[in-house]
This record gives structure tokens, sequence and C-alpha cells, in this order.
């Protein structure tokens, strides 16, 4: 994982290459703002940190949620966040797949300081997975990405923050991983 997580770009330089949805990625980027307790609670955490997310710069779901993710890596001296393309790493993704047979993105994948793997995150926040597979799918796209984003907006990126601090906290604290 090591040569993986080096090979993939650091989030500033993966917002350059962006095409699809380029002023939408930029937009909600220079837009997120962590509350300060959130990040005094997120710099608690023991250990350094590595996210290594895939994505692609055509969902809907990445460009609301790693912008988000990319400022909380910011916010903290010991956690770093690196992207690599989904479609150019099916191997990794296929080891991460949503309910077993989706390749639904971003998956964020969390390594220790080893780059040993010790959990991942993905695809949506669990309350609006949960509305997608089971509200969400009886509605056409168009109408249901408008609701998934309007769930971003109002959330403001509250409930990625969270779950991904759940992720690097069992993962500071599951001995099994260690």
């Amino acid at each position: 994982m090591r040569d993986r997580f080096e090979s993939a770009l650091p989030f500033p330089a993966y917002l350059e290459t962006v095409r699809k949805n380029e002023e939408l990625w930029h937009g909600v980027y220079q837009r997120v703002r962590l509350p300060d307790d959130v990040v005094e609670q997120a710099r608690a955490l023991p250990g350094a940190w590595r996210l290594l997310a895939l994505s692609e710069d055509w969902c809907g779901d990445a460009v609301n949620i790693l912008p988000v993710v990319a400022r909380l890596a910011e916010a903290l001296d010991r956690v770093e966040l690196r992207v690599l393309n989904r479609d150019e790493n099916l191997d990794l993704m296929d080891a991460h797949l949503t309910n077993g047979r989706s390749r639904s993105i971003p998956v964020v994948i969390l390594l220790d300081e080893d780059y040993r793997e010790r959990g991942w995150w993905g695809p949506r926040p669990t309350v609006l997975q949960k509305w997608v597979m089971e509200e969400g799918m009886k509605m056409d796209p168009t109408p249901r990405y408008a609701e998934t984003r309007r769930f971003y907006a109002r959330d403001k990126g509250n409930a990625i923050v969270a779950e991904v601090l759940d992720l690097i906290r069992s993962g500071a604290t599951d001995p099994a991983t260690r």
C-alpha cells in the first residue's frame, strides 16, 4: 500500500485534474468550514494516519465528500489525504465494494504509519446511504441527485467529518489492527 499511497495525488493536485463538475469541486472545497471543537477533538486522536481515497471527477458524492475530508486532513498535523482514480485501480476498488457488489465511490481507506489498512469508509454518510438504498432508488436519477445535493448542503459536511473521525478513532483503538 505504500507504493499505492505515494503514487496517489495529494488533494490539491487532484483538484487540478478534475474536468467534470470542475466549478462544483472548487466551490465545495472553498466553502468547507470545520467547527473549532471538531478540529480540537480530531487533534486529540493518537497516531499518524493516511487516508487513501478512490474517486472520479464525475461522481456527485465524491465532489461533496472529498473536499470535506481534505479540509479535515489539512486541519490535522498527522493526517494526510491522497486520491487515486477508481477506474485505474479496480483491484483496490473491488476489495472495497459497497454491500459486497457495487463499485460506489468515494471510498476512503484508512492506513496507519506502516501503510497497513485499518478500515475504510464510503460511499456516503450512513443516513444518506440508507435513504439512497431505500427511498432514493425508487426515484429517477435527476430528482434523486437533487435530493442528495440538498442533504450535503444542509449537513455542511458534519456527517462526513463525524464518520471519518469515527473511522480514525476505530483504527486507533482496535487492538486487532495494531
